[in-house]
């Protein structure tokens, strides 16, 4: 009987976090459409702000987007001078992606409009169920994080 409970717990933790995702991702499009950035595009700063500067093949790898998916991204991205294109200094024939300063401001003012939304839905929550949570969403991640 215990091991039908875990089952439930656990089916349970997924169809929340699913509702979860969910209700973040819609309110990230809709912040997103303040900053005139699509969604992949911010996906690609992000990468390219946690990585450091990488190439087309490195960011299409880590984005599971084909080369020229990424090359018009970033394409477009230059065009709004979220990002430019630079010669690798240790081989020229290396092309590398730095995120420009306004990337970098529109993934910090994306990021701070969703924990915002965050802290007002989380309002009514104690500080150390706030922690709780903090925890157990880490625990999760720290435990699924390399699959």
């Amino acid at each position: 009987m215990k091991e039908n409970n875990n089952s439930d717990s656990v089916a349970s933790i997924e169809r929340h976090l699913r509702k979860i995702d969910r209700i973040i991702r819609l309110k990230g499009r809709e912040i997103l459409k303040d900053f005139n950035i699509t969604i992949p595009q911010f996906t690609a700063l992000q990468i390219l702000i946690k990585n450091g500067e990488l190439t087309i093949g490195q960011l299409s790898d880590k984005m599971a987007l084909a080369c020229s998916t990424i090359t018009d991204l970033v394409d477009r991205m230059e065009k709004n001078q979220l990002v430019v294109r630079k010669k690798d200094p240790k081989d020229r024939r290396v092309v590398r992606i730095e995120v420009l300063p306004k990337g970098h401001e529109i993934v910090k003012q994306v990021l701070e409009k969703r924990i915002r939304f965050l802290e007002q839905k989380m309002a009514d929550f104690t500080e150390e169920e706030k922690i709780s949570l903090s925890k157990g969403l880490e625990s999760l991640y720290d435990s699924i994080k390399d699959d």
